[in-house]
């Protein structure tokens, strides 16, 4: 039987190494999002608040995340600032720090639209029945507003574990990185080694990812109405 090259997948540990680096690429992933999520939520309340001086410099922080693509600041943070001030980062902390950044921005315009779209009315038909302040945002304004917000949210947590990829370029063994290595190391004996390895890798993405895009489906057809 003609060897079609899949067999470099299960040559010594290439499989296990690919599982290893996948690892990696979840649990930057991961971290990234629990902490965007939780600074996110805090800058979208700030972004809320009248003020002209909070909201130009919120702004132009979100404006500069947003420019500037993200294989720019992944270089920019690792061999750039940690340079520059003689800070000593792993990749990893790098890749952290930075798709921290971003998807604080991001989530933070999320949450500043979710509560702006809440009609003026609700907060006065809370204030007509007695409610305090607080009691208006607990339990008028916030359930709203994480129906709106969630599957917008879960749709940024996706494309942060997609975009996780760039991070083989500043020399954090992740999935991809592994899959590099593995195809170069089989260059000469398994010419189409780069089919199985790169579809490999696709199909793991595409098992993290699925269904975390399915639920975001899910929840926005289920709170639609």
């Amino acid at each position: 039987m003609q060897d079609l090259g899949i067999n470099v997948l299960f040559q010594g540990r290439n499989f296990i190494r690919l599982l290893n680096g996948l690892w990696i690429t979840i649990e930057i992933s991961f971290l990234s999002v629990i902490l965007s999520m939780s600074l996110g939520i805090i800058m979208g309340m700030i972004m809320t608040i009248k003020n002209p001086v909070i909201k130009i410099i919120t702004r132009v922080y979100l404006e500069f995340v947003r420019i500037m693509p993200q294989l720019v600041l992944l270089f920019l943070m690792y061999f750039g600032i940690t340079r520059a001030f003689q800070i000593n980062l792993s990749g990893e902390v790098a890749a952290i720090i930075v798709f921290t950044l971003w998807g604080t921005a991001e989530m933070g315009d999320l949450v500043r639209g979710a509560l702006e779209s809440i009609p003026k009315h609700q907060y006065e038909s809370g204030k007509a029945i007695g409610l305090t302040n607080i009691q208006i945002f607990m339990y008028v304004i916030m359930p709203q507003t994480i129906r709106r917000l969630v599957p917008q949210a879960i749709n940024l947590v996706t494309r942060m574990i997609k975009t996780t990829s760039l991070i083989a370029l500043i020399n954090v063994v992740e999935v991809v990185k592994v899959g590099q290595q593995i195809i170069e190391a089989s260059r000469l004996t398994v010419p189409s080694a780069a089919l199985w390895i790169y579809g490999t890798i696709f199909f793991m993405y595409f098992i993290v990812c699925y269904p975390i895009s399915r639920l975001a489906a899910r929840l926005e057809k289920a709170w639609k109405n």
